[in-house]
């Protein structure tokens, strides 16, 4: 079997697939395009186990795209992942290999993937979080100065 991480950017991602030894098998990285991403996959395709997903604020076009593609895709909880304090170093590579490794290992903490239908309401509710807290802090900052 075959893993692949992949830590998404904003304009590039780097793509690691792994065997079930965690030797890496390819580590590369592209531009965010769909066509290129399923090309560095496309030899790997008939043993991969599965696809990870780093969670970031631009991962809808990569999973929707790779899930229409027929691959068993997950989305990486960021915030749940405990860091591996055994790296020397960590770089995107690391990052995408380490995702890699925590899926072949069955402990890779996921987040659910809403269908397109539902991403709209839950983008705005998020943004209206966020509108609300902003302005709790210049109410605030206004009355510390007066």
């Amino acid at each position: 079997m075959r893993y692949c991480g992949i830590d998404l950017h904003s304009n590039n991602s780097v793509v690691v697939v792994t065997d079930e030894t965690d030797k890496v098998l390819l580590s590369r990285r592209c531009p965010n395009d769909l066509p290129k991403i399923l090309a560095l996959l496309a030899p790997h395709r008939i043993e991969l186990a599965g696809v990870v997903v780093e969670s970031t604020y631009n991962w809808y076009w990569l999973v929707d795209g790779l899930m229409a593609e027929g691959y068993d895709v997950r989305l990486a909880n960021t915030v749940a992942m405990k860091r591996y304090d055994g790296l020397k170093h960590s770089d995107d590579e690391t990052d995408a290999a380490h995702l890699a490794h925590m899926l072949r290992l069955g402990i890779l903490p996921t987040g659910y993937i809403h269908p397109p239908a539902e991403r709209a309401l839950r983008d705005l509710a998020r943004k209206r979080v966020q509108l609300v807290r902003s302005r709790t802090q210049h109410v605030l900052a206004v009355e510390n100065i007066l």
